[in-house]
This record gives structure tokens, C-alpha cells and sequence, in this order.
């Protein structure tokens, strides 16, 4: 019975640190899922509804709250501290985290739960599956917690959790300043952001059978694209038939449109464009933090003007961004408007500068990094 507690008990510590490390790199990512998960449980409207409306904005900091005790909890058990409270907070994350994956997997309105982040992406079945393993692993751990003892001295123990909690807390920290330690997303340097919005090569699309069903006098009938009837006849309704499913592969980029002030799509006339130019990305116009980098993106673009570099504001809210940037500032630099989620996945910080050159990422920055990029 010890050597299988013992086994569970790094199986699942380790388990729980690399989960953990993994979304500290990305704690908007998990902020986002997160919030996936307050939209389609408030569906419903009434009580509910507002419940989950109202916690929206509190999901980063749920986030980082959990990502640290994640990480936190998996250092714990490998060391031995708190071995009684330690297991049971495990079991009860697992037992949250398994409903979660069960609501994703059997109603479909959340793709990917985001357990391992953007960089480890499962499925939802899988994600399922693993949370049933580790229920299993965990409830050996707690019938045989006599056999967790602890590594080192109840000091030393104490010292290797403070540690932790700083280590993971300024990984997030620094990521909403900057950008994820390591980019696993689809705009990362180096990427082709016209190829990337190009459909795969080997996806094939859903098909579907047709037919209509009309009527004359008390005489009701199916007719097929084929063998539609005379004018004599009065149409009914359409009926779909989905005769081959499709293998649902979709390009890496699938919701990226920069539109200008008149609505029309500016997507491929920017990308395509020769040489360097900017995209500033502001997802959101948070007046509290707006001078951490005005000035700095001011600098940006006379230096831009300066090289005949273009500079593009990126947002989804172009009224109140156009207002603010170009009448209020007078900075005058255009701004297009783009779809909210494709924002948040482009810029992990808010807001974020990207370089480009031609439809190619050659750098990128995070707001407390937009001055070294106007030097």
C-alpha cells in the first residue's frame, strides 16, 4: 500500500505543478475560459443570470487564485506539508474540475476547458477521462495518507511553500505585463497571419441533403432540388439531412477581420502591404491604466512617421478608442475594428504591439514593453 501511495502521490503532484506552470504563463487564458464558462451558465437569464454577470469581471483574479493553489497544492504533497488539508483541497479542485470537463463534454457549449492551457491543448474527452484517473489516484492518497511524510523539516517545508506562492504569483504578474513566457498561439513571432486564416488543405465541410415539402389543396408532398413542383403547389417548409460529417478542421485563424469606420473589410489590403508596419491592439480603453503607455505609443508613432511605417489601432470599440486617441490626443492614426476574441487571443496584454512585416509577426510587445520598441 505505500509504494502505491507514494506512486499516486508524484503522479499526481506532478501532475498538478505542470497543469499549474503551464496556465502562470497564461493567466489571461484561463481568465477567458473562465468567463466562457460565467457566459453559458448566465444563458438562462433570471437569478442565475446575474450571478454569473456579476462575477465576469473577477474572473483574472480567479484565475491567478487558482493557478497558485494548483501549483501550490502539487508542491505540498510532493514535499509532505499539510498532508490531511493538502489532499482533501486536491480531491475537492479534481471533483470541480471533473464537472466542469463533464459540462463541456455533454453540452458542447464550451470547446476545450483550457486545463493544460494553449500549449498542451486536449479534448474535452480526455480532459474527462484524466479527471476520473486522478479521482481514483487521489482517493488512494486519502486512505493512505499515514504513508505521506514529509520531506524535509517543518521550517523547510513552510520556506519551499512561501517560496512557491512569490515564484507563481510574479510569473502571472509579469505575463499581464508583458506576454506569455512561452507563445503557443497562432500570432506568435514568425507566423504568417494570411496563411495562418487560410483553410487547411485536407478539411472537408459537413454535407446535407435538401428537400421541400409542399402543399396543394389537402395533398402534402416532399420534392427534392431536382424535382421541385409548379407554381400550383404552396412550399411548406425545408428539411436538412446531413448525409457525411465533415472532419472539422478550420484554419488557425479563423475570426480575424480588421474592418475601417464604413464597415468594410481592410483584412487582406493591410496584411498584404510590403515592408514593416504597426498594429496596436487595445481590446479595451481602461482610463486607470491608459498613461502606463500613451506616451510611449505616441513615441511609437513618430518614430513611425518618421520611417514611413504604417500605424494601425486594432479594437472593438472603435468609436470610443477613435475618440479618445485621435480626437481627444490628437495622435491621428487609423483605427479598425476587429472581433473582441480574436483581440484577446492576439494580445495577451492589454494592450499589446505587434511589428509586422508584410503578413509576417516579426515582433511583438506587451504594454510595459511598448518603450523599448520606440527606441
Amino acid at each position: 500500500m505505500k509504494i502505491v501511495v507514494n506512486i499516486s502521490r508524484i503522479i499526481v503532484g506532478v501532475l498538478f505543478i505542470f497543469s499549474g506552470l503551464i496556465k502562470a504563463m497564461d493567466p489571461l487564458g484561463l481568465a477567458y475560459k473562465t468567463q466562457e464558462f460565467f457566459e453559458a451558465w448566465g444563458d438562462g437569464g433570471g437569478a442565475m443570470g446575474s450571478v454569473m454577470n456579476s462575477l465576469h469581471d473577477f474572473a483574472l483574479g480567479f484565475s491567478i487564485v487558482m493557478i497558485t493553489i494548483e501549483v501550490l497544492a502539487g508542491i505540498a504533497l510532493l514535499i509532505g506539508w499539510r498532508k490531511n488539508i493538502v489532499v482533501w483541497v486536491l480531491f475537492y479542485m479534481t471533483l470541480f474540475y471533473t464537472f466542469l470537463t463533464a459540462y463541456s463534454l455533454f453540452t458542447g457549449k464550451i470547446r476545450e476547458c483550457g486545463c493544460f492551457g494553449s500549449c498542451f491543448p486536449i479534448t474535452d474527452l480526455q480532459t474527462f477521462l484524466k479527471n476520473l484517473v486522478l479521482l481514483v489516484l487521489i482517493i488512494i492518497l486519502l486512505v493512505g495518507r499515514k504513508y505521506i511524510n514529509p520531506l524535509f523539516q517543518a521550517m523547510s517545508n513552510f520556506g519551499v511553500i512561501v517560496l512557491t506562492v512569490m515564484v507563481v504569483v510574479y510569473m502571472q504578474s509579469y505575463t499581464l505585463e508583458h506576454l506569455p513566457l512561452i507563445d503557443c498561439l497562432p500570432y506568435k513571432i514568425g507566423n504568417n497571419l494570411l496563411k495562418l486564416r487560410e483553410m487547411p488543405a485536407d478539411a472537408t465541410s459537413d454535407k446535407f441533403t435538401y428537400s421541400f415539402v409542399y402543399k396543394k389543396g389537402s395533398e402534402t408532398k416532399e420534392f427534392t432540388t431536382d424535382n421541385l413542383p409548379d407554381s400550383t403547389w404552396q412550399f411548406v417548409e425545408q428539411k436538412k439531412q446531413l448525409v457525411e460529417k465533415g472532419n472539422g478542421k478550420v484554419p488557425a485563424i479563423n475570426d480575424f477581420s480588421l474592418s475601417d469606420a464604413n464597415g468594410n473589410d481592410s483584412t487582406e489590403a493591410i496584411l498584404s502591404q510590403q515592408g514593416e508596419y504597426y498594429l496596436f491592439f487595445l481590446n479595451t480603453l481602461d482610463k486607470r491604466s491608459v498613461y502606463n503607455w500613451l506616451n510611449n505609443f505616441s513615441n511609437i508613432v513618430k518614430k513611425a512617421r518618421a520611417e514611413k511605417k504604417n500605424v494601425y489601432v486594432i479594437t472593438s470599440d472603435n468609436v470610443k478608442v477613435d475618440s479618445f486617441i485621435n480626437v481627444k490626443k490628437k495622435i491621428n492614426v487609423p483605427v479598425y475594428t476587429c472581433d473582441m476574441t480574436a483581440i484577446k487571443t492576439a494580445a495577451r496584454a492589454t494592450p499589446t504591439l505587434f511589428l509586422m512585416n508584410g503578413p509576417v509577426v516579426e515582433n511583438k510587445w506587451g504594454w510595459a514593453d511598448i518603450g523599448k520598441a520606440s527606441k
